[in-house]
């Protein structure tokens, strides 16, 4: 048996684990680790651009609140957090892009067949890695026919790993049909998400962006998005909406940790620009973060 090899070497990345910092994509998990095999684990991202990292204490909070909600057990306090990152940032470059994320997961099943993991072998590391800001030069979206699961099928109230082979999924359907990223509905029909950001859309002078209803992660750069909208005296409505919605829209873009704003610029096949909210909303977040 030969191994393959992977087909690019992971940027410069850090990762702090049992205690100390180690370079490189260090093996922190077993083929009989629970979050392994059966993906009892949560992780976030937080950002590092331009010599900021904007509401980083907020993505170490809802780390936290994650595992509690997948029933683990949050063993680091969001202050030791705050003060691993400020270790870690100093290992890169001032300017360097880094994508931030802490993670936690189950390391031993328990009895019965080891489904139900047992909360007290929760371990966690904290990884940094270099990932440049990606150029916002739009996408195009179009509708999936994958879901997001409720609160009663999947943990949607946790950011957790097993949450995501199901909009990658989506995602890689879309690809296949020439689009860059989807929109996924709830089980009712209604617009939840895009497929890796939430989303938002304007028509006739005002934002909507879908009202949280449990099927979807409420954003931390979301919800500053909306805050930073309203203080600059621009109406946000968060609200039921629907695919046709969006297909009437104005524009169109996405909100999210890793780019931040995105336009969206097709949506099957009419075309959009990026429009005056998108460019509003950028800045506003830039200047926010540099603030």
């Amino acid at each position: 048996m030969t191994s393959e090899k992977l087909t690019a070497a992971p940027s410069k990345t850090w990762t702090f684990f049992g205690g100390d910092w180690h370079e490189g994509n260090v093996a922190i998990m077993g083929v009989r680790t629970h979050g392994t095999w059966l993906g009892s684990a949560v992780f976030d991202g937080g950002r590092a651009f331009e010599g900021v990292t904007p509401d980083l204490d907020l993505h170490f909070a809802r780390v936290n609140q994650s595992a509690t909600h997948l029933c683990l057990k949050p063993v680091v306090s969001e202050a030791e957090w705050m003060a691993l990152a400020k270790e870690g940032l100093r290992r890169f470059d001032p300017d360097a892009a880094l994508y931030i994320r802490p993670m936690y997961w189950a390391e031993a099943g328990g009895p019965g067949g080891g489904v139900r993991f047992d909360p007290e072998s929760t371990r966690w590391c904290l990884c940094m890695y270099e990932a440049p800001m990606p150029e916002p030069k739009g996408m195009s979206i179009t509708l999936s026919p994958f879901r997001r699961p409720t609160d009663e099928t999947a943990p949607v109230k946790a950011k957790a790993g097993c949450l995501y082979p199901n909009n990658s999924r989506a995602m890689l359907e879309a690809h296949a049909r020439g689009f860059t990223n989807c929109v996924m509905r709830d089980m009712l029909g209604n617009v939840a998400e895009l497929g890796n950001s939430n989303v938002f859309m304007a028509r006739d002078g005002v934002v909507y962006t879908p009202v949280p209803n449990g099927t979807f992660l409420n954003g931390i750069t979301r919800q500053r998005m909306i805050g930073l909208l309203r203080e600059d005296g621009n109406t946000v409505i968060e609200k039921t909406l629907t695919y046709a919605d969006f297909q009437a829209a104005d524009e169109i873009f996405s909100t999210g940790n890793f780019s931040k704003a995105m336009p969206v610029t097709r949506i099957d096949d009419r075309e959009l620009q990026p429009g005056p909210f998108y460019a509003k909303a950028r800045k506003l977040y830039w200047d926010f973060a540099h603030r």
